[in-house]
């Protein structure tokens, strides 16, 4: 009893630590005061201000954009590397995961100064497309990272047995392999998607003028002193994560019901 009262106190402390800080955060976002020490009753004010401001709203859509793309090309590319990599002999496939794990290892400020410099050295103009290539760059070893162990796991008798069949190679890939790695590049579009969201560093260092995404605003509005719209944008924000995540997971859980029902 005393056991188990300890790992339910240990596993309350671990999400109190961790969620503790978003909790503050989105109660502070309905304070009627501007101050952050006082408590002042409850009010959306902030989140109608939030809704018009042209600055944040400029870059909610930038950040959307380059998400939404970023995200979509970069697990489009992971996903064919990852099955390059799985077919690779051992040494080549060592040599190349390692490669995959620096950029995941290396600092993003100096993943973000490396890609400055080789914009300026290409003599392209830091803006929309520099900032969409730097994020679809990035999140692309997490996709391979995320799709990978999935295509390990695969049957490849099931595929074969497919083409024995009758079936093309195109449509035995979009009715047995797909299937299979789904999860895994759900989960690689989900992450690059976040990661891409809330970047700031590499975002900082290869965008230009006229181009910022959310991150880059709230840096920009916290050097002017802590304006509580940035808490009703940090809310929605995580809100928007929180429930792309319960709407992957429902999915996840349906195919995987669905599966068990055939066999």
């Amino acid at each position: 009893m005393v056991k188990l009262f300890m790992k339910r106190g240990y596993l309350f402390g671990i999400f109190l630590f961790l969620y503790a800080p978003i909790i503050v955060l989105a109660l502070y976002s309905f304070n009627n005061s501007h101050s952050r020490g006082v408590w002042d009753g409850f009010t959306l004010k902030w989140y109608i201000q939030m809704f018009q401001d042209r600055q944040i709203l400029t870059s909610l859509y930038y950040s959307l954009v380059i998400g939404t793309i970023a995200s979509l090309v970069a697990t489009v590319i992971g996903t064919m590397a990852a099955f390059g990599i799985d077919n690779m002999k051992s040494l080549p496939q060592g040599t190349v995961m390692n490669l995959t794990y620096l950029p995941v290892l290396n600092p993003d400020i100096v993943t973000g100064i490396a890609f400055m410099l080789l914009y300026i050295f290409l003599h392209l103009q830091l803006g929309f497309m520099t900032l969409l290539l730097s994020h679809v760059t990035f999140n692309i070893p997490y996709v391979i990272l995320s799709v990978l162990p999935r295509i390990k796991q695969l049957d490849r008798s099931m595929y074969e047995a497919a083409l024995d069949l009758g079936a093309t190679p195109a449509l035995a890939f979009r009715k047995v392999i797909l299937p299979e790695i789904m999860p895994g590049v759900l989960t690689g579009l989900l992450l690059s998607f976040t990661l891409s969201l809330d970047d700031f560093v590499i975002s900082f260092f290869t965008t230009g003028s006229g181009v910022s995404n959310l991150s880059i605003t709230i840096y920009s509005m916290a050097r002017r002193g802590i304006n509580p719209k940035i808490n009703a944008l940090s809310t929605l924000m995580f809100v928007s994560v929180l429930t792309l995540l319960i709407i992957v997971n429902i999915m996840m859980a349906r195919q995987k019901a669905v599966k068990s029902k055939e066999a």
